[in-house]
């Protein structure tokens, strides 16, 4: 599992939060963190702890929003305070040609276009949160304010 921290989406993680605060740390699990619910059991902590990226197709772009584990992401919401009539989830591919990260590992951060990130407001409920770090197997654990400087985020009530 060592070896995790060699890989590249994990190495631009390790690296995008380091810059950002070196106490910052990936955490390895000895688990899978493909969803919320593995993550959450794997760090013993609520589902709702888990931040979840996902990325979503607009008419003409992309955006990442990062919604808690237990909730889900809201089309229409996300439309009206896109102002967007077509917001849908993003294929695969998408994913990982605009965020560098493979579904199940998509981090937060350091993603290698340029994205706009929504943060649900719920996320504020945890004390810590912890976000995907590049790997199924890797996360790192961050608070809900220094996630919003951390990705330039902007908060919204984005979940049902």
């Amino acid at each position: 599992m060592e070896n995790l921290l060699n890989k590249e989406p994990v190495k631009r993680v390790r690296d995008f939060i380091k810059n950002f605060d070196n106490k910052l740390e990936i955490t390895i699990l000895d688990t899978s963190a493909k969803t919320a619910e593995d993550a959450a059991l794997s760090l013993k902590c609520d589902i709702g702890a888990i931040v979840k990226s996902l990325l979503f197709k607009t008419d003409d772009n992309f955006i990442i929003c990062l919604v808690s584990g237990d909730k889900r992401c809201s089309l229409n919401k996300l439309k009206k305070i896109l102002n967007k009539k077509d917001v849908s989830m993003a294929k695969p591919d998408d994913v990982k040609k605009n965020t560098g990260f493979s579904i199940g590992g998509v981090a937060p951060v350091a993603h290698i276009k340029e994205l706009n990130i929504l943060i649900d407001k719920s996320l504020s409920r945890f004390k810590y949160i912890f976000g995907a770090a590049g790997h199924p197997n890797c996360v790192f654990k961050i608070n809900y304010n220094e996630l919003i400087k951390i990705t330039n985020g902007s908060e919204k009530e984005i979940t049902e």
